[in-house]
């Protein structure tokens, strides 16, 4: 699938590099996240049963991390794909690593039918903003033909 030999896409013996990609991520940002040990559980049933797609970046797949979802959507038949995450570790930054995870994850979902693919990012990971914009993202706000588009999350 992947079209940069760097990246490929994650099998369930990968739900521990997965699950430490994940925590590594979310600790850089000082975000909270349950444990490697529980995150690899989840992987390994997410990725048997195909509620996640991930792709792994680097020679032994620990460099970075792209997750995919695919929604329904009453817009189209079509599904839609959501790019859950997307990370490279620091030391790897800047190497091409994010675009070629971006770029495999779009191949993805059109492979998997999807006629659309958004994701939110933060308003100061303005690196995170330049690679999806040069890859063709829009981000509405500012924009003079579309309302501002807000994303809004509340844990339950």
């Amino acid at each position: 699938m992947a079209s940069d030999p760097r990246v490929r896409r994650a099998e369930t013996g990968d739900a521990r590099t997965a699950a430490e990609l994940m925590h590594r991520f979310n600790l850089e940002y000082d975000e909270p996240i349950d444990d490697p040990d529980v995150l690899e559980q989840r992987y390994r049933v997410q990725l048997t049963t195909g509620d996640v797609t991930v792709f792994l970046a680097g020679d032994d797949g620990t460099d970075g991390f792209a997750q995919l979802r695919y929604r329904g959507q009453i817009y189209s038949d079509a599904p839609a794909a959501y790019l859950e995450e997307l990370y490279v570790i620091p030391d790897r930054r800047g190497e091409g690593l994010g675009r070629a995870l971006l770029e495999t994850a779009m191949e993805a979902a059109r492979s998997h039918g999807a006629d659309i693919i958004d994701l939110g990012t933060g308003e100061d990971d303005t690196a995170a903003r330049g690679l999806y914009e040069s890859a063709g993202f829009t981000n509405r706000e500012g924009k003079p033909d579309g309302p501002v588009m807000l994303y809004y999350e509340r844990d339950l």
